[in-house]
């Protein structure tokens, strides 16, 4: 560290309230947005504190107060497109209410959603919006459900534990994918898909999926493997084994989009014909398909609306409102070019 580096000194409120000419308890009004100050006074205030680069000390604030403007988001990856479009969706909903979020990122990981949760309730966050479907610790579960802050869980359709959910009806998307293809006649349809016992909520859409297509005598093939990320070079990979295995597959619904588009690529790359040769269906709805040539037959869960919704859960909870202990949104087919 250089000696210009090491000499650098933080803006203090002490610093803003002294350019600003008032005293430091009126500053920190001016800041919090709290007391009755002069319009006048409050403009020279935040104008001190632009020119001077002050950024307040939120964290300090809110231990002193117990309030905080921190909201909590829980994820299982910031890599995966759904998820960022369902944080836009809570973002929206959030920022007009002086609420920020703090993103975590458990990877499906069930000590590491541990670290982060400890690590979450250290910054007093307002409120908590996490995914379920994961194998949650009974530690985890007890730190949440202890500290006094609302709690809505998203993407998980069971039973939350905790003061509402927002969710899509992940059984209602395995049995449209096993309707859709059952009335476009297939009779060789398979399953790809990794992770099932990380992923709770797409192992209940096979199930789902599966239990439909047995309705109909069909019984599709399944191609998983635990060790593999949730990613589209997994569904290339996936593919090729099961067109080796069992090349009269005619159908393939894979566990989520990402999936989807790696298997595709692998079918065309290897001259299959998509989809009157082989054809194939994803899950999510992300927005990059609606872009490509290739449309992908998926299940829309309106991932930004599912973050709105549950951000207005939030909102109303902190305003001491009740809401739905549990609120299912509507999954919609869309077909595309690949089935």
């Amino acid at each position: 560290m250089n000696n210009e580096a090491r000499a650098k000194k933080r803006v203090t409120l002490a610093d803003v309230a002294k350019q600003a000419g008032v005293s430091q308890m009126t500053a920190s009004k001016v800041m919090r947005n709290t007391g009755s100050i002069s319009e006048a006074t409050r403009d020279r205030v935040t104008a001190a504190a632009r020119d001077l680069g002050y950024v307040p000390n939120r964290l300090a604030g809110s231990l002193s107060s117990q309030n905080s403007d921190i909201v909590a988001v829980i994820l299982p990856s910031i890599n995966d497109t759904i998820y960022g479009d369902v944080v836009r969706g809570i973002n929206e909903v959030l920022r007009p209410h002086g609420y920020m979020t703090f993103i975590g990122e458990n990877q499906f990981d069930t000590e590491l959603e541990e670290d982060i949760i400890r690590s979450v309730l250290s910054l007093q966050p307002a409120a908590i919006i996490l995914t379920g479907g994961i194998n949650r610790s009974e530690a985890a579960f007890r730190m949440l459900k202890n500290w006094q802050c609302p709690i809505v869980q998203i993407w998980d359709d069971s039973k939350s534990g905790f003061d509402g959910s927002v969710s899509p009806s992940h059984e209602a998307g395995g049995a449209l994918v096993a309707q859709h293809f059952v009335d476009r006649g297939f009779k060789a349809p398979a399953y790809i898909g990794a992770e099932l016992s990380k992923d709770l909520c797409a192992a209940r859409r096979f199930d789902s999926f599966k239990s439909k297509l047995q309705a109909f005598g069909v019984v599709p093939f399944e191609v998983t493997d635990e060790a593999l990320p949730r990613r589209g070079e997994t569904g290339q990979t996936l593919v090729a084994r099961l067109m080796e295995t069992r090349p009269e597959t005619d159908a393939i619904y894979c566990l989520n989009d990402a999936i989807a588009l790696g298997a595709l690529s692998w079918l065309h790359d290897n001259g299959y014909d998509v989809p009157n040769q082989v054809a194939v269906a994803g899950f999510n709805g992300t927005s990059l398909l609606q872009v490509v040539r290739t449309r992908l037959t998926t299940v829309d869960v309106n991932r930004e609306r599912l973050g709105q919704v549950a951000a207005k859960a939030v909102v109303s909870l902190l305003n001491g409102e009740d809401i739905a202990e549990q609120t299912v949104l509507d999954t919609q087919l869309v077909q595309g070019n690949t089935t």
